[in-house]
């Protein structure tokens, strides 16, 4: 179904990343794995960790508080807050409740969605409906994740991830700005590609799940590289489509930061000029539902964003959950 959404812009980013750094140097002494390799094929040089105090509704605050101070709003002016998150603070209540609580935004709604590193593009997309319907004015949107906590240590697979938190504001524009088309997908038969096998409803916590790692993320990296350069171009040129523009109206592109090979891959075959990718896994590695508003609030903090300028989101996740956006900034 084709999904067009007009007037709703982005007024304010935020983000916020852990103080406690593990480079690559550092994973050698404890994982079988080399740092040159890590940053040559990964495009990642370290990661923030979140510190044992910290859960993930302490790093999505402070990003949503920032990014609230950004939009020039105050905390009662914001009528929904959605957290797109894999490792919430607890099975209930909701992370987005804990964060509403802790900035103390008592006027919003607040519930959280699922969807791995594709969930900010997912609550992107509600959130501007929701806006676009009249139902509410300014959403606040939190991509948080703390993968430090589900990640095997002892594991190759510890080297692709981070923890840290990216938020945006969205609210009413004019026809000249904001968004200008969402594509969202999902495939089931890849559910397996990417998994926390343990810990819900089809296999409960127990001695034996704890003990064989089963809380740990799985994943198939063939098929996450395959799947990515694969679908990524699909979304990306049905949004361009939707709208009748080319790849050569994109000023920038703010995709996820799965790995610098499928973003490489990805420019190639929709034809992006690699300077317009914007990128900043080596300081963070993939961040899952953290990463598009982390870097989104880096480039718009660096001054890099014109208004007028048109950009790009894209993202792939666990699922398969993948999709594409091109917002008008303003």
């Amino acid at each position: 179904m084709k999904q067009l959404v007009r007037n709703v812009k982005i007024i304010g980013t935020g983000s916020y990343v852990p103080e406690t750094i593990y480079t690559n140097e550092y994973l050698e002494t404890i994982i079988s794995t080399n740092a040159k390799w890590i940053e040559e094929n990964l495009g990642i040089k370290e990661r923030h960790i979140a510190s044992p105090n910290q859960a993930t509704s302490d790093l999505a605050a402070e990003a949503g508080l920032e990014a609230i101070k950004n939009s020039g709003l105050n905390i009662d002016d914001i009528d929904l807050i959605i957290v797109a998150t894999t490792t919430p603070d607890r099975i209930a209540p909701s992370t987005a409740a804990i964060v509403q609580d802790k900035i103390k935004a008592y006027n919003a709604v607040a519930f959280d969605i699922a969807a791995v590193c594709s969930g900010f593009l997912y609550s992107m997309s509600i959130a501007s409906q929701f806006i676009a319907a009249g139902v509410y004015d300014n959403v606040l949107i939190i991509g948080a994740d703390t993968f430090s906590r589900i990640t095997d240590w002892k594991s190759r697979d510890a080297v692709f991830f981070g923890d840290g938190a990216g938020a945006a504001v969205l609210s009413h524009g004019n026809v000249n700005e904001g968004f200008l088309a969402l594509r969202l997908y999902t495939d089931g038969r890849g559910k397996w590609n990417f998994t926390v096998p343990a810990g819900g409803s089809e296999i409960p916590a127990s001695h034996e799940t704890i003990d064989n790692g089963s809380h740990y993320f799985q994943m198939n990296g063939r098929a996450v590289y395959e799947t990515g350069t694969e679908v990524l171009p699909k979304a990306i040129n049905q949004v361009l489509n939707d709208t009748g523009l080319t790849i050569d109206d994109i000023d920038y592109m703010i995709p996820h930061q799965p790995s610098v090979g499928i973003l490489k891959k990805t420019a190639e075959i929709i034809g992006l000029p690699w300077e317009k990718v914007m990128t900043n896994m080596d300081k963070y590695a993939n961040t899952s539902g953290g990463t598009i508003p982390i870097l989104l609030d880096e480039v718009n903090k660096a001054g890099k964003l014109k208004r007028g300028d048109t950009l790009l989101f894209a993202a792939v996740g666990s699922g398969w959950t993948y999709g594409a956006a091109i917002l008008k900034w303003s």
